[in-house]
Formats: C-alpha cells, sequence, structure tokens
C-alpha cells in the first residue's frame, strides 16, 4: 500500500548557521565529538532520518525533545548512534593485530603470565572485540598449560553496544576473517547470517563508557587497551587528554594500541613508543 504524500512532507531542510553551533555544541559538549563544517551536510541528513521516524518537523523541536528528561535521554542514545557508529570489520588493522599477538605471546611465554586483560575501546559493534577474542583464543590453546585472558569492549552507543552482545553478523563480514578462525569462532544463525559462539561471547564483557568520563571508568591495570578509529572525532587537545587517561589505565609493561596516525605529539614521562611495523604503539615503563 502507497504512502500518502503528506505523510512525507518533511524535506531535508538545510541548518542556519545558528542552529549548526547549537548542535555542534551539544555533541561536543556530551560526547567530545566536533563536527567540522564540512559534515554539516551529514549531520542534516542523520537528523531528518530519524526525525520522519519519530514524525517531528522541526530541527529545534527535535532538539527540545532532546533536553525533555528520561525521554530524551533514550531518544539521545538513539541519535548519538546514527551520528558516531561507522563502518567497521573483523581484523580491520592487520599490523596491529600482530603487534597484539606477539606481544601477548611474550607475557605467557617468557613472563609466565597466567591472565591477560585487554581493553577495546570505542567498540562500536562488537567487530574489534571479537577480533582480538579470537586472537586471544587461539593463543591461548597453544600453550602447554592453562592461561587466561578477559576483554572489556566499550561503547558510548548503547545501540551499537546491543548489536555487540548478540554477535550477529552479515555472513559477507567474515571475508577477511582467517577460515580456521570462521569455523571455530563462528555458527549458523539464519540465512546470510551468522553468529559468535558462546564461548567466545563469554570472553566479552560489553559495557557503555563515554571517554569524556575515563576518570571514572572502572577498568585498571590492564595489559593492553586497544583504541583506533575513534580518536579522528576529536580535536587535538582533547585527543591527547584521552589518550592520557587511557595511559593511567595500563599496568606497568602495557601496551596501548592506536590508530596510525590518530595522535601526534602526545607524550607522558611514564610511557615510550612501541616501535613495530605499520602501529602506532606505546609501552608503560615498569615501576624502577
Amino acid at each position: 500500500m502507497s504512502v500518502p504524500a503528506e505523510r512525507w512532507s518533511l524535506q531535508k531542510a538545510e541548518l542556519n548557521e545558528e542552529q549548526f553551533m547549537r548542535w555542534r555544541t551539544l555533541l561536543e559538549d556530551r560526547t567530545g565529538m566536533q563536527l567540522s563544517i564540512e559534515r554539516k551536510s551529514f549531520l542534516e541528513t542523520s537528523l531528518n532520518i530519524r526525525m520522519r521516524e519519530i514524525g517531528c518537523t522541526s530541527y529545534d523541536t527535535y532538539y527540545e525533545k532532546l533536553m525533555s528528561g528520561l525521554a530524551g535521554e533514550v531518544e539521545w542514545a538513539t541519535l548519538v548512534d546514527r551520528l558516531t557508529v561507522q563502518e567497521t570489520s573483523f581484523f580491520r588493522h592487520p599490523s596491529s593485530y600482530e603487534l597484539v599477538r606477539n606481544y601477548c605471546t611474550k607475557l605467557y611465554k617468557e613472563q609466565g603470565r597466567k591472565h591477560i586483560e585487554l581493553w577495546s575501546v570505542g567498540c562500536a559493534t562488537g567487530e574489534e572485540p571479537y577480533s582480538l577474542a579470537m586472537l586471544m583464543d587461539d593463543l591461548v590453546s597453544q600453550q602447554s598449560d592453562r592461561r587466561y585472558y578477559g576483554i572489556t569492549a566499550t561503547d558510548i552507543s548503547l545501540p551499537a553496544l546491543s548489536k555487540a552482545r548478540e554477535g550477529v553478523y552479515n555472513i559477507r563480514k567474515l571475508e577477511r576473517v582467517d577460515q580456521r578462525y570462521s569455523q571455530l569462532y563462528f555458527e549458523s544463525h539464519e540465512r546470510g547470517r551468522c553468529r559468535v559462539v558462546p564461548r567466545l561471547k563469554d570472553r566479552v564483557c560489553f559495557a557503555q563508557i563515554n571517554v569524556l568520563d575515563l576518570r571514572q571508568a572502572p577498568v585498571q591495570n590492564v595489559d593492553v587497551v586497544f583504541c583506533q578509529n575513534l580518536l579522528i572525532y576529536f580535536q587535538g587537545w582533547r585527543k591527547k587528554d584521552i589518550v592520557t587517561h587511557l595511559a593511567e589505565r595500563l599496568a606497568p609493561g602495557g601496551i596501548m594500541v592506536l590508530g596510525v596516525g590518530e595522535v601526534l605529539d602526545w607524550q607522558r614521562p611514564d610511557m615510550e613508543r612501541f616501535q613495530y611495523k605499520d602501529t602506532l604503539a606505546f609501552i608503560k615503563r615498569n615501576h624502577s
């Protein structure tokens, strides 16, 4: 049945300068993310799609809806998901995962570690932490005695976290995954879709954390911080602030793996570059 034309009367209206600054400020105040003028059209499109879905006819009315108590908080979670979750994939940056595997192999074999803790920051719909889990599960299976690992995966978007916990993906997502991993860690779900096996999902704990609130984050003394394709949303000074707070959560000797080129001229007295091909990583010095 066709939809009456009047039901779809809302067109993609242009944000005026005052409205754009209002929305830009709201996004930065609540998430720390900066929306450049070049992404104004993206903001307009995202707002209009969501406004159509809920029958809202103006930017200002929708803005006020977001300010309206609990209902506004729920709607904000949906909008943030639209504005921040980008395309992601399993093992998106192979060199970074190679670095993690080599580092954790050293912890298990040379240092005799029994348990390793990893943190995926800005995990989106779960491909990143599940990639880390596959890598770690495979590594643990090759040890001569019992070894353990745990992964904390955090994101600001509740809808994205819900999808991550479900662990169901289009089968095309596995095209870049090693066939052995695909067979070990995924099972058929329904036509064209697959699901992460329960024993792997059990190794990942998903939680909502806004990177503006890292001081209150209940994550401490982790061995690996993995944060890629998140810092691109932030201004230079805020990037450095976020990275500093992430470094504070590392255990002595822990590593922080970032996206190549995502942060420049950052340094801390207790951190030094961890040299590995085609990566950006830092290691926390052990206490003297």
